[in-house]
């Protein structure tokens, strides 16, 4: 038996029962759009995120765009957000028709940087930046208090990015419940993960979700009276279903992803080759991906990979280094952290049904590697 179990298929195979069960009991109620199982789901999320209103969504990348679309934010606006993020984040704001803007990152947790956000505010004279996306990458929490702050003197309104982050807390307070609304990915990877595309809003503003509720279906006040122009953006009813059997156990699934991050984080605290995820004080990392950096980068992961360790890049180019986003690149200020980070940047292997086992023959891997290069 590996001991990299394939990942979603283990997450599958733990709750196969109660998710076969589920899905058969959806399938035989005959509501397959927007029924009772989303609507169970979107309660039991919103109890789980500390918020008053969850709408779901296709995905998360339909999520950053409807808040958007509810915060009437679209052509001629401009959105900062992080370079170094899944593309996802920055595709989801073009398709408002709004500008992405970009914004350096900590050099230590990779999140954007608030003194950044200000300097990139300052820069706006035409004051066409409307909003900020807070992406809580690898499942880090962002320094809100200091981008609410930041944002606040500018008029600027806080999203937040929650893909990667469900069930880490900022100040004692979950991610997804501290700005004025929250988008969730459900792609199978996440922590909270569908089998198949899914996403959620998540927000204590009830006007504005009532807004989003009629975005995401048509525009629809009333069945084929489209109000406003909307999309076609559901979460399923398959999918809510294996979710809510999912949402049961996400608490542990966490607290083992924090339980295997502390056993890298014992094994390799004093070795040379590879700089660990920092921690900031008030947070509790959700340890979606386990990313350490490295100079020798590029070495570290073909040692780790003919050794039959499953590492990745996460990514291998910042969204501002794509050609997609060219041209947005040109008209942003200068990204030194992000642009050293993606060099440096390495995902270990971490997810809740890997053993100690694999972590333990990982963190050799590595530490033989460095082994090798101190000879």
């Amino acid at each position: 038996m590996s001991l990299f179990p394939a990942y979603p298929l283990a997450d599958y195979q733990a709750h196969q029962t109660a998710i076969d069960a589920a899905v058969q009991k959806m399938l035989a109620g005959g509501h397959y759009i927007l029924g009772p199982e989303v609507a169970e789901f979107e309660r039991e999320f919103a109890a789980f995120v500390q918020v008053g209103e969850v709408i779901g969504v296709a995905n998360g990348t339909d999520a950053i765009e409807l808040i958007l679309r509810g915060l009437d934010i679209g052509a001629g606006d401009g959105v900062a957000v992080p370079s170094q993020t899944a593309v996802a984040s920055v595709s989801a704001i073009s398709r408002t028709g709004a500008k992405p803007v970009f914004v350096d990152v900590d050099g230590e947790t990779a999140t954007i940087c608030p003194k950044a956000l200000e300097q990139v505010l300052v820069a706006d004279d035409e004051r066409k930046i409307k909003a900020v996306l807070a992406v809580h990458l690898y499942g880090h929490p962002c320094e809100m208090g200091a981008l609410q702050a930041v944002a606040g003197r500018f008029g600027v309104v806080v999203v937040e990015d929650v893909a990667q982050g469900h069930g880490a807390t900022f100040e004692g307070r979950p991610v997804g419940s501290l700005a004025r609304a929250a988008a969730f990915s459900f792609y199978p990877t996440k922590n909270l993960g569908a089998i198949g595309d899914g996403g959620a809003v998540a927000t204590n503003d009830a006007v504005l979700a009532e807004k989003m509720r009629v975005i995401r279906q048509y525009g629809w006040v009333e069945r084929y009276i489209s109000a406003c122009v909307g999309i076609n953006s559901r979460l399923d009813e398959l999918q809510a279903a294996i979710l809510r059997v999912k949402l049961g156990s996400l608490a542990n699934s966490i607290a083992r992803r924090r339980e295997l991050a502390a056993l890298y984080a014992e094994r390799l605290s004093e070795c040379s080759v590879v700089k660990l995820p920092v921690l900031r004080k008030g947070c509790e990392h959700a340890y979606h991906l386990y990313v350490v950096r490295s100079e020798c980068r590029d070495e570290l992961m073909a040692f780790l990979t003919q050794k039959g360790i499953p590492v990745a890049l996460h990514y291998p180019a910042a969204v501002h280094q794509q050609p997609a986003y060219f041209a947005e690149a040109k008209q942003s200020a200068r990204l030194p952290n992000t642009e050293r980070l993606v060099r440096e940047i390495l995902t270990l292997p971490l997810h809740p049904f890997l053993s100690d086992e694999a972590v333990l023959a990982t963190c050799e891997a590595v530490l033989d590697f460095e082994r090798l290069r101190l000879e």
